[in-house]
């Protein structure tokens, strides 16, 4: 089984109020999921995205993850493993920002095979799109509905074409 899963985080100002936002697509589910935070950065924000994406997914599934956040994709593939080995230390030897969120990521991730894909942002990715529409309206405070229930029912079928 599969599970694709979309992110996007957002925030008014950096830092200021924030929102992410989640698609969760299994052979047989859609899950939106969405949150916001009074003061965040967009970067927490992408990170939260992802960490709650991985959450929803089956843990026997294999995974795509699709954001539009290099720092989250390179810091987690990458960066996370030097930090690891230098005590949670940065190339400049700072404390590494955000080391709750990385945490909390490592640990989504484990036991999961996880692909990670980047996608350009605010083009034309129509799950990013989606993302980016429920971060954006959780950073503004505004409230919204979200899907939760068959794949076959899910309302924004574009996003549902090329997986």
């Amino acid at each position: 089984m599969k599970t694709i899963i979309f992110t996007d985080g957002s925030s008014r100002g950096n830092p200021g109020p924030g929102g992410w936002g989640t698609v969760v697509i299994s052979d047989m589910t859609v899950a939106e999921l969405g949150g916001r935070e009074e003061m965040t950065t967009n970067n927490r924000m992408e990170m939260l995205a992802v960490i709650k994406g991985l959450k929803e997914a089956n843990i026997e599934d294999n995974i795509i993850v699709y954001s539009d956040s290099q720092y989250v994709i390179k810091g987690i593939t990458e960066w996370i493993h030097g930090w690891i080995k230098k005590g949670w230390r940065n190339s400049q030897k700072k404390a590494v920002l955000n080391r709750d969120l990385w945490e909390e990521l490592l640990k989504a991730c484990q036991g999961k095979e996880i692909v990670w894909q980047y996608v350009k942002g605010h083009d034309d990715n129509a799950g990013n799109i989606r993302c980016d529409e429920i971060a954006t309206r959780f950073a503004d405070g505004e409230k919204m509905a979200l899907y939760k229930g068959p794949r076959e029912k899910y309302p924004f079928a574009d996003i549902l074409k090329n997986i």
